[in-house]
């Protein structure tokens, strides 16, 4: 028998004696000592939820509205800093990833922010700030183009949580295999059009992401250009910057936590071919390798793929591509299998990266 609790916007089940708490990418947590977290990945320990914090309580913050002032962190190591100073109690090290995470228990999570919900709850409003109006009018134009329903989009990031200023992003997310490959073909003929509120990035526009992103990703302007200048999920909606994220829906989930253990194996730099790209566009993005050659680092293989939970390393290449990255490798063990091979894992570290090789 499943006990279900309820909490704001969200169902805890009580399943053999822990709480199991369906939690994904796009959607954010909060906690009772007020902290924001937004969700990483997809497969999460039983009682605990893989999330990193975002919006911090800060009375010198910019976002929100009288006492309930936030400060935003960006950072993979600002957000560790904040948690060695605050809540060091939610650093754990996960024997399953063999990884230092920030993981929150399920029973500390007061409030369950859903982008789906969200989006519905912005389209009923009768009164919206003009960011809130424009995430609206781009998820509707979205939505009619690629044909997919109303389930199936949402509204992340600052906007979910009503913490956005009047220059925050449009993070809208789309859910399922078949809706987020309908609405990036037409996020794909909405920029090319040219009569569409959508456009792309204009070289200025892409020195500027870049001067943002280097901080944490380290490339060269032009290898960043050559890949993000293809990308159709990010640019500008009526002077606004966008970034769709696409997530599988939960049907299209099958590994539970456990099912795979992962083991650190090092660092290393490798040159390879893009084998097949069906899995790039999804938070968790995955590449499938061919022609594998380490140039730094320990030899091992085979290595064949690359994964990444951060977003900027979607659609960074596609079938045929032959590219050159560098991350952390971890040896992959799939119990259900019995398969052992080796990936390679970017986003961790400032110097990990995937450009086009250059011929």
């Amino acid at each position: 028998m499943c006990k279900k609790l309820q909490t704001i916007e969200a169902v805890y089940i009580m399943h053999k004696g822990v709480f199991v708490v369906r939690a994904r990418e796009g959607e954010l947590i909060k906690t009772g000592n007020q902290v924001v977290f937004d969700v990483k990945g997809l497969v999460h320990p039983p009682s605990r939820i893989v999330a990193f914090p975002r919006f911090i309580p800060s009375p010198e913050g910019s976002r929100g509205r009288g006492k309930a002032l936030y400060g935003k962190v960006y950072s993979l190591s600002e957000r560790f800093r904040f948690l060695q100073e605050n809540a060091p109690e939610l650093i754990v090290r996960d024997s399953v990833f063999d990884e230092v995470l920030c993981e929150v228990p399920a029973e500390a999570v007061t409030r369950h922010y859903n982008p789906v919900e969200k989006l519905r709850r912005l389209r009923a409003a009768k009164a919206l700030s003009e960011l809130e109006r424009k995430a609206v009018q781009l998820a509707e134009t979205l939505k009619q183009a690629a044909g997919i329903p109303w389930r199936s989009i949402g509204i992340s990031g600052s906007l979910l949580v009503g913490l956005h200023t009047f220059q925050s992003d449009i993070d809208p997310v789309v859910y399922g295999v078949e809706s987020c490959g309908k609405a990036y073909a037409a996020l794909e003929s909405l920029l090319n059009s040219g009569a569409s509120r959508f456009r792309r990035y204009s070289r200025g526009e892409l020195h500027a992401l870049f001067d943002f992103r280097s901080k944490d990703t380290m490339m060269s302007f032009e290898d960043f250009e050559r890949v993000e200048s293809r990308k159709a999920f990010q640019g500008m909606f009526d002077g606004t910057d966008y970034f769709v994220r696409f997530v599988k829906d939960w049907n299209e989930i099958d590994e539970q936590y456990g099912d795979v253990c992962y083991k650190n194996s090092g660092y290393v730099k490798v040159t390879a071919t893009v084998a097949d790209d069906a899995e790039a566009l999804f938070t968790p993005c995955t590449y499938k390798l061919d022609r594998v050659e380490v140039i730094e680092g320990a030899r091992l293989e085979p290595i064949r793929e690359i994964v990444s939970f951060r977003g900027r390393f979607c659609q960074q290449a596609r079938t045929g591509d032959a590219i050159t990255a560098q991350g952390k490798v971890e040896r992959v063990f799939d119990k259900r299998t019995g398969c052992e091979y080796y990936r390679l894992i970017l986003g961790n570290l400032p110097s990990d990266f995937m450009v086009l090789s250059r011929v």
